[in-house]
């Protein structure tokens, strides 16, 4: 595979991860679902996005400093950092999310839905207010809850407000 667009595989708790990179940035990280198989990192950009990753499963990383492809608009942007500002092992509703970023529920849940870095750009703690939990990455929901378990059992016992 050339630099220029690059694969990785890894695996993880909650499936194969693949992630793409162009040039020296990440342009995108799927969990996967069905049985692909490993492949090692052939650039610089995925061998540190593979580390990160590594270190987040290891309870070591709580904020990732890969370098990701920027969106193509100053709102996608915008949006994109309101997610990832939202703390290691915390949750927020569309909502909040939306009146903290002065956007809307919909429009923040637009941008989780599309969000194509999961894990590394956290969608998984952003949740509706009420009604059933979607998440585009893994099995869904269930990935969803086993990522925040995850990172709430990681957290320092004084931090925890899920209950595991």
């Amino acid at each position: 595979m050339d630099a220029l667009h690059a694969i990785a595989r890894m695996a993880s708790p909650i499936g194969m991860i693949e992630l793409t990179a162009t040039g020296a940035a990440l342009t995108g990280a799927a969990i996967r679902t069905d049985e692909a198989s490993h492949l090692a990192a052939s650039t610089p950009v995925l061998a540190e996005a593979v580390r990160q990753i590594e270190a987040y499963f290891a309870g070591d990383l709580t904020a990732f400093t890969v370098p990701l492809e920027p969106l193509t608009s100053p709102r996608g942007e915008a949006l994109r950092a309101a997610i990832a500002s939202v703390p290691y092992g915390q949750s927020v509703s569309y909502g909040t999310l939306a009146r903290q970023f002065a956007s809307a529920p919909r429009a923040v849940g637009q941008a989780c839905r599309r969000n194509p870095f999961p894990i590394i750009i956290p969608c998984h703690r952003v949740h509706s207010a009420a009604g059933p939990e979607n998440y585009s990455g893994g099995a869904g929901p269930m990935t969803k809850a086993w990522l925040m378990d995850f990172e709430t059992a990681h957290l320092p016992p004084e931090h925890r407000t899920r209950l595991l």
